[in-house]
């Protein structure tokens, strides 16, 4: 360890406490979204669905993840990390635990959509198009999984924007990388123990018990949140004064109020943050939702045998997630900028993505496993810094606000990677090249519009009324 390591500890550890707390709501949030493409298969077999009505699905969730977003983070902005994170927590559990319900309806039971309704032309528009057809007939089962899907969305996206504000609050910012990477490597850690309990819970009570039992672990976060956590640090009784200045050791901001959403959008840091997300979180949700889907396809794995191969990945990921946020840190502190530094950390990350174009020309299972992981992992590191980037380009009192509307824009690449895996892999009899190869190129021409937005990673200054 380093002195300057040592001296950072010495101060006191709080701070790595709050993080840990970020850590398991990211987890959680990552086992409750990604139970239902670990049983993809059986549900599949079990209700009839086809490659579309579980991509169908999968929008519902995206487009409720992008309204979420923008809602989520305007709110935490407003009400604070603590209330707001709890609040989000709260729900999401409760529309985790609604999934398992749908056990109770029969597979047979249709419900038509019509366009006769102003709401159902929107809905056959976002899940088939526009087409020629009236009216479209649904599984009520597919129905049902969409509604507790868009319901488990809307509150699963206030994690993010919580987690980056309290990052911004409790922790300077040649540190916030790294505390991004360890929070940011629990979407890895729930990714990976997925796999590893659902099919164990299926097998033993049932497919509905694996949402019932996943969806209730976040009331016990919740407890816990509420005893540690306090949005006031000046007050917290468990951070030391010591802590608390190392904490401001960066050059304060003025404090600021009533900052319009809509003005956030002039700025090029938040577009910059934005059209990034919107490039890259869509192959994120192709590796959390389509990946057990390749396997079971290509390789014909089922979901006694995920297992391994899943670990392996989001072992490899975690790996990615906390190595991206520790390599930007480390340059800082070698003497690089902060420019250079995050810059150099994404582009080792988008060029370890290309080689995922391999990944369906394979016929070694492990050898496809590997690639894919090494992708995957990539994307953390990716998202370790991108996540960074709105905490050093942004003030405080707009942090939640601005990983909100980004989150959104890669929500919204997500319902149109979803599509458009479901329609090619209807086409293509299952072959996920074109997935793949689009995810090959979209890390690096992220990161040239993303430099060509912010060239030097400027502070945004925004001219809005001092608070008090």
């Amino acid at each position: 360890m380093s002195s300057a390591q040592q001296g950072a500890l010495s101060v006191g550890w709080y701070r790595w406490v709050v993080c840990g707390l970020l850590f398991v709501a990211t987890t959680v949030n990552y086992v409750d979204r990604q139970v239902i493409s670990v049983l993809k298969p059986v549900l599949e077999k079990e209700m009839g669905w086809n490659q579309i009505d579980y991509s169908n699905i999968v929008v519902c969730f995206q487009l409720a993840y992008a309204i979420g977003l923008v809602m989520m983070g305007r709110f935490v902005d407003r009400i604070g990390v603590k209330i707001g994170f709890a609040l989000a927590v709260f729900f999401w559990s409760v529309a985790a635990i609604a999934h398992g319900l749908v056990v109770y309806i029969p597979h047979e039971s249709m419900v038509t959509l019509s366009k006769d309704s102003v709401w159902g032309s929107i809905v056959i528009f976002l899940l088939y198009g526009t087409g020629t057809a009236v009216t479209v007939a649904m599984p009520l089962t597919v129905a049902a999984f969409a509604s507790a899907r868009f319901a488990l969305g809307v509150a699963e996206a206030g994690n993010f924007p919580a987690c980056i504000k309290a990052v911004s609050e409790w922790f300077p910012r040649k540190e916030r990388a790294l505390a991004t990477g360890i929070f940011n490597s629990g979407t890895n850690i729930g990714a990976l123990l997925t796999p590893v309990v659902v099919p164990w819970m299926t097998m033993h009570w049932g497919w509905s018990w694996a949402f019932y039992i996943t969806g209730a672990v976040g009331f016990l976060w919740l407890v816990v949140w509420m005893w540690e956590y306090d949005d006031d640090l000046d007050k917290h009784p468990k951070l030391s004064k010591q802590e608390l200045a190392y904490i401001r050791s960066d050059p304060q901001e003025a404090p600021l109020e009533k900052i319009p959403w809509i003005k956030l959008l002039g700025y090029k840091q938040t577009w910059a943050f934005a059209i990034g997300k919107f490039m890259t979180d869509p192959f994120w949700w192709l590796y959390l939702f389509w990946v057990p889907d390749f396997l079971n396809k290509q390789h014909g794995l089922d979901i006694k045998a995920f297992g391994p191969p899943l670990v392996v990945i989001y072992t490899m990921t975690c790996f990615g997630s906390v190595g991206g946020g520790w390599l930007s840190s480390k340059l800082i502190r070698s003497g690089w900028t902060v420019n250079a530094s995050r810059k150099t950390a994404m582009l080792v990350c988008a060029l370890s993505v290309v080689p995922i174009l391999a990944a369906t020309q394979v016929s070694s299972l492990w050898l496809a496993v590997v690639i894919i992981g090494l992708a995957a992992s990539a994307h953390a590191g990716w998202s370790a810094n991108i996540f960074t980037l709105v905490s050093d380009t942004v003030p405080k009192a707009a942090v939640s606000s601005v990983t909100g509307f980004g989150g959104m824009a890669g929500a919204v690449g997500g319902m149109l990677i979803a599509k458009i895996v479901g329609y090619v892999l209807e086409r293509t009899n299952n072959n996920y090249f074109i997935p793949f190869a689009m995810a090959a190129a979209a890390y690096l021409l992220a990161l040239v519009v993303i430099h060509l937005l912010l060239p030097r990673l400027e502070q945004m200054k925004l001219d809005v009324k001092k608070a008090g």
